[in-house]
């Protein structure tokens, strides 16, 4: 009766580092930007002494990550120093659209549930914030973290492999909680609905557009406006509905409905 029971927990121990064996892994580099204010006192993984600071809408300090394709994301609950301002220095500036009034305050997530897996795991760590699937097959991603419910996150990830997005090129995600279109100056239509993404040429380094949004069936213009597009450069378009002070202007004004923020990412040497 011993051996067998000897026996019995050998093979659940077995069975227990078969399936740690296997968890999908991903090795990459890895970008964290916060949708608005910093966010101060993330890390990642089970070592948590390394600190990261998501910044509004720019790219920091790459991570290199190796470890489970679902990323735990921990946050001390510490916030930015009074300090700090979200207001956008002048290559931001530069790089984003004229800022656009949203309809109606609420329009971030933070109003999100918290997801059923996030909550379970939260049980056990309350110092994870969000639960990040990432792509395999993948050398490098961003992640940007809208703020949610309860201290969380909700992440969007963006595959930034150079096999999905060539340098040169403009990608367009649609994060607004409208359907929306673009017409660009070489004739090229594209819809994007909500959460979808599409890619786009650059003529003579420059994309011209005008984006329509979709608001109770019908099609209403929002902006005309003129991208620069680097040939060595990865080029993020990004569409959204958020009250965060970093879309208004110096005196708090701003006028319109949706915002716009382009994320560049010139060339890397992998190290």
């Amino acid at each position: 009766m011993k051996s067998n029971i000897l026996a019995l927990l050998s093979l659940c121990c077995l069975t227990g580092l078969l399936r740690a064996d296997e968890e999908p892994t991903v090795s990459l580099r890895l970008d964290i930007v916060a949708w608005g204010d910093a966010i101060h006192g993330l890390s990642v993984g089970t070592e948590r002494e390394e600190k990261i600071i998501a910044l509004p809408f720019t790219y920091s300090q790459p991570l290199k990550y190796s470890g489970p394709a679902l990323l735990r994301l921990h946050h001390d609950g510490s916030v930015a120093p009074v300090a700090e301002s979200a207001t956008p220095t002048p290559e931001d500036e530069s790089h984003t659209s004229k800022p656009l009034q949203p309809e109606k305050p609420g329009a971030d997530s933070k109003e999100l549930p918290i997801p059923a897996e996030l909550a379970q795991a939260r049980e056990k760590d309350p110092t994870i914030a969000a639960l990040v699937p990432l792509p395999r097959n993948s050398r490098r991603v961003t992640i940007l973290l809208a703020p949610a419910a309860g201290g969380t996150f909700q992440p969007y990830v963006i595959d930034d492999d150079p096999s999905k997005l060539p340098p040169g090129k403009l990608r367009v995600h649609n994060l607004s909680p409208f359907p929306i279109a673009m017409q660009f100056s070489d004739g090229t239509k594209t819809e994007v609905k909500r959460g979808g993404t599409a890619l786009a040429n650059a003529r003579d380094g420059q994309a011209a557009y005008r984006l329509a949004y979709q608001k109770d069936e019908e099609w209403i213009i929002q902006e005309n406006n003129v991208i620069p597009i680097r040939e060595n450069e990865q080029t993020q378009f990004i569409v959204l509905k958020s009250t965060n002070a970093f879309f208004l202007s110096k005196d708090g004004a701003a006028g319109g409905f949706l915002q716009t923020v382009l994320l560049r990412r010139p060339p890397e040497t992998e190290g």
